[in-house]
């Protein structure tokens, strides 16, 4: 029988979804997540009540920065490949609280790549990385390339993600076990976070309360449907490099689309129209996003398939039926 995969951050959106493909395609699954309250834990834990007719899934509620607990179940557990989804995010949210950061990014990673390194027969670490490692650069015609030099974050959140590339690039060199780092770019769907515009504007839109467009609307994101980056992680997953190998490959839609389109979109998809406020444009935010997806579609054959305004409605739709009994009484502008 295969060794189960750990998936650190199993609660949360893009975890969640992971665990599920995995078990979907017959993979048993040991989920960690700590199920904090950066965003609504209820959400977290609808999430995770989606695995209780699941077999071959097992969830732990731990910290990832205990590096005794990780090492202990990654080991018990016979854990041989891992993807290492768990973190704080969130670039506005690093200004003001700076050392959740330091715990979950920086510790949490360490931690993972120490258990990782004393696993026996170790066979894979993919782990999450940000587009935010770019920082503010211009938006040329072939996107941001894994190539070109990341040393200027302008979020905290963005320099500890740089950071945990750094050390997988040495636990690699020295330790010799393979690694893949994700840049993911801007993921939305169902099961989303709601600190992401999209769906901060939805709640806010359903209400009837005026949302706030940062940048003055002039900003512009590469919006990734969550089964795509789901194809992805897993074709990163089972495309393992060499013995020592450290790889960096970016996960997008390679469509940017800029924020007032988005929120045209949305407003069509949820069939109410938005009152907006215009905003300057926020600390640590970066104008435009938009990925190189090429090295990844040479080892994967990934190819986004879902385009934003089906994402949206898709969205829209689980949104109407997971908070149904909260919006029966809401009343706002429908759309013209």
């Amino acid at each position: 029988m295969a060794s189960p995969v750990l998936v650190t951050g199993a609660a949360g959106f893009i975890g969640h979804a992971t665990a599920h493909r995995l078990l979907d395609r017959g993979e048993s699954v040991i989920g960690v997540d700590i199920v904090n309250d950066y965003y609504d834990p209820a959400l977290k834990e609808a999430r995770l009540a989606t695995f209780a007719d699941r077999p071959g899934f097992a969830f732990h509620r731990l910290d990832i920065a205990d590096a005794g607990a990780m090492a202990a179940l990654v080991r018990d557990g016979g854990v041989r490949r891992i993807v290492h989804l768990a973190a704080q995010a969130g670039v506005r949210y690093s200004i003001d609280n700076p050392f959740a950061y330091e715990r979950s990014n920086l510790a949490g990673h360490l931690a993972l790549l120490e258990a990782s390194r004393h696993a026996r027969d170790f066979e894979h670490l993919v782990y999450a990385s940000s587009s935010s490692v770019y920082g503010d650069r211009a938006m040329g015609e072939e996107g941001f390339s894994e190539d070109e030099p990341s040393v200027d974050p302008v979020s905290l959140y963005a320099a500890t993600k740089r950071a945990c590339e750094l050390m997988s690039q040495s636990y690699a060199g020295l330790y010799g076990f393979p690694q893949t780092g994700l840049r993911f770019f801007t993921v939305y769907g169902p099961w989303g976070r709601p600190d992401m515009a999209y769906f901060s504007f939805t709640q806010k839109i359903m209400r009837g309360d005026p949302i706030e467009v940062y940048g003055e609307g002039k900003m512009a994101r590469d919006f990734t449907y969550i089964d795509d980056i789901v194809d992805g992680i897993l074709g990163a997953l089972d495309n393992v490099p060499g013995k020592g190998g450290h790889r960096i490959l970016n996960i997008g839609d390679s469509h940017p689309v800029g924020l007032m389109d988005m929120i045209e979109t949305l407003e069509r998809a949820i069939g109410r129209s938005a009152t907006k406020i215009m905003r300057p444009m926020q600390p640590g935010d970066v104008t435009a996003t938009f990925a190189d997806v090429s090295k990844l579609h040479a080892l994967t054959g990934y190819r986004p398939k879902v385009m934003l305004e089906e994402g949206l409605n898709r969205f829209a739709a689980w949104y109407r039926g997971h908070y149904a009994a909260s919006m029966e009484a809401v009343q706002a502008p429908q759309l013209a």
